[in-house]
């Protein structure tokens, strides 16, 4: 376990999503939109059978291909939480595919749509949230994680991104050239800012259960610390490597 600092960077974006169509719909589903739920829960705090309290919901960040869907569902089987994906609630509030709404209306109109789903998820009871690779980059979104949530980046290498996006062909960002160099550059890009992630657990390619365990490891230590200093707020957070 190492000490890890988190900066939860302020500001927001002066975009309207209601002045794009895409943005209208998923305005209209801020206060009544639904999730996907696995198990049921409750506002205050789950503990799972090993003893660990879970008193916000837990979000999941990382590139595609870290494993965040997949980690998500067995995170929340485990804590007896419910599971949702980010993604597949912008896609019911959008009415098509993420892909879709890229070519249709734009990277800037998903990223808006996305900010406003993630806000409203963020306001319902504890769950497990699996986020897409650059909501985490938005600092409004960013923002809202720290107060709301308990944050885990799911840290993967480049070969293992490689190989897990290449088994899907819906990855907008990924048909923009070559996927790899495409993957090296949102490294670069994106691995310092979710450095600012509470939790940080590096995704195995073998067993779900491996990374699993390792995260809630993380979670545990984190609790800990946060617990020791009475506050979720605490300049110290943990990571489970």
């Amino acid at each position: 376990m190492i000490a890890r600092g988190v900066i939860a960077a302020p500001g927001a974006t002066n975009e309207d999503p209601a002045r794009t169509t895409i943005g209208r719909r998923l305005a209209r589903s801020d206060s009544n939109g639904s999730t996907s739920k696995d198990s049921a829960s409750a506002k205050g705090g789950v503990s799972a059978g090993d003893g660990l309290k879970v008193p916000r919901t837990i979000v999941l960040v990382g590139l595609m291909g870290a494993g965040k869907s997949c980690i998500g569902r067995n995170l929340a089987a485990a804590l007896d939480l419910p599971f949702v994906d980010a993604d597949k609630e912008i896609e019911a509030a959008a009415g098509c595919s993420i892909e879709d709404i890229f070519e249709e209306h734009g990277e800037d109109s998903f990223r808006a749509g996305e900010r406003r789903v993630i806000a409203r998820l963020l306001n319902q009871p504890t769950m497990v949230l699996a986020t897409g690779g650059g909501a985490f980059m938005d600092p409004e979104t960013r923002k809202l994680i720290h107060e709301r949530a308990t944050s885990v980046w799911l840290r993967a290498d480049l070969d293992l991104l490689l190989r897990r996006t290449a088994r899907r062909n819906n990855r907008p960002l990924l048909k923009r050239g070559d996927p790899r160099q495409i993957l090296s550059d949102l490294i670069a890009l994106r691995y310092p800012v979710y450095a600012e992630a509470d939790v940080t657990v590096d995704s195995v390619d073998g067993p779900p259960e491996v990374t699993l365990g390792r995260v809630i490891d993380g979670l545990r230590a984190y609790a800990g610390s946060a617990g020791r200093s009475g506050s979720h707020t605490n300049k110290g957070r943990s990571a489970a490597l």
